[in-house]
C-alpha cells in the first residue's frame, strides 16, 4: 500500500525543516525527505552561525526582517531556548561601494526602522578594533544579530518530530508531482500537496513540471581567525559586520568559541552540487586574509576553513511561490540568504501548502523576469 500524508516536504535544511516544523504544528501530517543525513555539510545550512539583520536594500525584505525577528522569537520559545543573541550590525560603505547606501537608508527609513550613520573616526572611536579607509560610512542598526545555523535547524528539526513529523535522512526523491513523491528506489508517497526546499537540486525536480529555473550554484568558503585577544572580539564588544563592496567580506564577534568567522559573499566558482568537492581554496583564504588584516588587524591568523553552497537566483530574490499549473506544489528557496528568514519561509510555506493564501508577492514568484526572460543580466551584490 501507497503511504499517504497530508504534506510531504523535500529537502531538510533550515527551510525545508522550518515547512515541516509549521505544518506539524498545525495539525498535519508530514513527512519529510532529505536525500543525504541530517545536518549534512553539504548545502547551505550546516556550520555555526548566520546573521539576522533589518538592515536590507527594499522595503519589502525589511519588512520582511520584521516578521523574521518575530518568528525567530516564537521558535526560541517553542524550542526552549534562546535562539537570537544581539550583537548589533555595522554595514561597511567604503567611498563609491559597488553597493548603494541609499538603498539601505530609504528602505528602513521608509519602515521606519531606526539606525546611525557613522564616518571612520567614529567607527574606530567606538570599536578600536577596526581600521578603515577615509571616507568609509557605516550604517549600524542595534538589533543585529546572530542565529545558529546548524544547531538552529536540528531544533526545528526536533520540534517537527515532537509536534509528530516523520523525517527520514537517506532518501533521495527522484521526481514529484502534484499529489505524489518518488523516491530513487521506486518508493511512492501519496499526499495532498509537496513542498520542494532542495536548495542547488530544486531545479532538477521542476523541469518536469514544466519550469526551467535558472540558478546558478557556486562553492562559498567561510573562514575562523584566532586573535590572540579573544575578550576583544566577543559579542557586546564587536558587532557582526559587512563590506558592501566588490568584493563583498561579512563577519561575526566570537560566538561559542574564541574565533571570529569571515567569509566572502558570492566570491565563489560555480560548481555542479553532485560533484563539488570540499577542499580549502588558497585563493579565496588569501583574498580574505588580507582584507581581515586591514580592516580587523588584530583577528589574527586563520585556523580553518569550511566550504559552503550558495544557490543563486538571477536577481538574488527569493522563490516563494506555488508552482505555476501546479498549486500543491510549493517552492521555497532562499538564494544564499534566507537563512535568517528561516522560520519565516516555513510559516508562509505552510501557508501556501495548506492554501491559507495562493501567494507571496511577486518579487518572490516564479513566473518573475527574472526567472523566465533568457536575456535577464544577473546580478547579486545586495
Amino acid at each position: 500500500m501507497v503511504e499517504h500524508y497530508d504534506h510531504v516536504v523535500v529537502g531538510l535544511g533550515a527551510l525545508g525543516s522550518a515547512a515541516a516544523y509549521h505544518l506539524a504544528k498545525r495539525g498535519r501530517s508530514v513527512l519529510g525527505l532529505e536525500q543525504f543525513e541530517l545536518g549534512h555539510a553539504r548545502g547551505a545550512s550546516h556550520d555555526t552561525s548566520r546573521i539576522l539583520r533589518h538592515s536590507y536594500h527594499t522595503p519589502e525584505y525589511v519588512r520582511l526582517t520584521q516578521e523574521a525577528y518575530d518568528d525567530w522569537a516564537l521558535l526560541s520559545v517553542d524550542a526552549g531556548q534562546e535562539l537570537v543573541t544581539v550583537v548589533g550590525g555595522l554595514d561597511l560603505f567604503p567611498v563609491d561601494a559597488a553597493i548603494p547606501l541609499d538603498d539601505y537608508t530609504r528602505a528602513l527609513t521608509e519602515v521606519r526602522v531606526p539606525f546611525e550613520l557613522l564616518g571612520a573616526a567614529a567607527i574606530e572611536a567606538r570599536w578600536p578594533q577596526f581600521s578603515l579607509p577615509d571616507g568609509t560610512v557605516g550604517l549600524y542598526q542595534d538589533r543585529g544579530a546572530i542565529v545558529p545555523a546548524g544547531p538552529g535547524t536540528a531544533a526545528m528539526q526536533d520540534l517537527a518530530r515532537r509536534y509528530g513529523a516523520t523525517l527520514c535522512d537517506h532518501s533521495p526523491v527522484a521526481s514529484v508531482t502534484d499529489t505524489s513523491v518518488t523516491l530513487a528506489d521506486g518508493t511512492v508517497f501519496s499526499c495532498d500537496s509537496v513542498v520542494i526546499c532542495a536548495d542547488a537540486w530544486t531545479a532538477g525536480l521542476l523541469a518536469p513540471l514544466g519550469i526551467d529555473l535558472p540558478l546558478t550554484v557556486t562553492l562559498e568558503q567561510a573562514t575562523y581567525f584566532e586573535p590572540e585577544r579573544p575578550e576583544d572580539f566577543a559579542p557586546g564588544r564587536l558587532p557582526l559586520w559587512i563590506w558592501m563592496d566588490e568584493p563583498s567580506f561579512y563577519g561575526f564577534p566570537c560566538y561559542g568559541e574564541p574565533t571570529v568567522k569571515a567569509a566572502q559573499d558570492c566570491g565563489g566558482p560555480p560548481v555542479e552540487p553532485d560533484s563539488r568537492g570540499s577542499d580549502v581554496d588558497d585563493a579565496m583564504l588569501g583574498l580574505l586574509s588580507d582584507h581581515m588584516a586591514r580592516m580587523l588587524p588584530g583577528s589574527g591568523r586563520a585556523v580553518r576553513s569550511l566550504r559552503c553552497q550558495y544557490t543563486l537566483t538571477p536577481d538574488r530574490d527569493f522563490v516563494l511561490d506555488r508552482v505555476p499549473g501546479h498549486p500543491s506544489v510549493a517552492v521555497g528557496l532562499g538564494a544564499a540568504h534566507g537563512f535568517k528568514f528561516a522560520p519565516t519561509f516555513g510559516r508562509l510555506l505552510a501557508d501556501l501548502a495548506t492554501g491559507e493564501r495562493d501567494s507571496v508577492s511577486p518579487t518572490f514568484a516564479l513566473d518573475r523576469p527574472a526567472l523566465t526572460d533568457p536575456s535577464y543580466d544577473a546580478h547579486w551584490l545586495v
